[in-house]
């Protein structure tokens, strides 16, 4: 990580915490009333082989354990909730149009790191119903652009 010589926050790390939970709840609220999604809790672990934890490029080495209480059955941690957004919106009944969204925590050992990527991922992720027309980058575009125009907003 870099750190400018002549940097100095202007929070102190109480502020900084406040301020992260402010911007982290507003978000959240934001993006669920603009573009109908819920929020579900993710898992932060699943069970090996079980096809739930993506490989996003297939190279990625993850942080695994055994369980002993499970037959010592391996558990990783997730790097990507891609295939577990699809079966949560199945699991939940979620319709077209409707979605849901999560704070998706994750370990990533082979992440470059720099001042924006570290070892520790935390990160929003969401996921909505849509028929097969909309399955196009215009609607997606005009989806996040309605949602970041609003987000923009003062007092919002």
């Amino acid at each position: 990580m870099i750190i400018p010589k002549k940097y100095k926050s202007r929070l102190d790390l109480n502020q900084t915490e406040k301020a992260i939970k402010l911007v982290k709840d507003t978000f959240q609220q934001q993006l669920s009333a603009e573009l109908n999604l819920r929020r579900v809790t993710a898992p932060l672990i699943v069970l090996k082989g079980t096809g739930i934890n993506d490989d996003l490029n297939g190279i990625e080495h993850k942080v695994s354990f055994a369980v002993s209480d499970m037959g010592s059955a391996v558990a990783e941690v997730v790097n990507s909730l891609a295939k577990w957004k699809r079966m949560a919106l199945a699991d939940y009944g979620i319709t077209k149009g409707y979605g849901i969204y999560t704070d998706m925590n994750a370990i990533r050992p082979d992440e470059e790191l720099d001042n924006i990527h570290s070892l520790y991922v935390d990160q929003w992720d969401w996921e909505r119903v849509i028929n097969r027309k909309e399955r196009n980058v215009e609607f997606l575009n005009t989806s996040f652009v309605r949602y970041t125009k609003r987000s923009n907003e003062p007092n919002i």
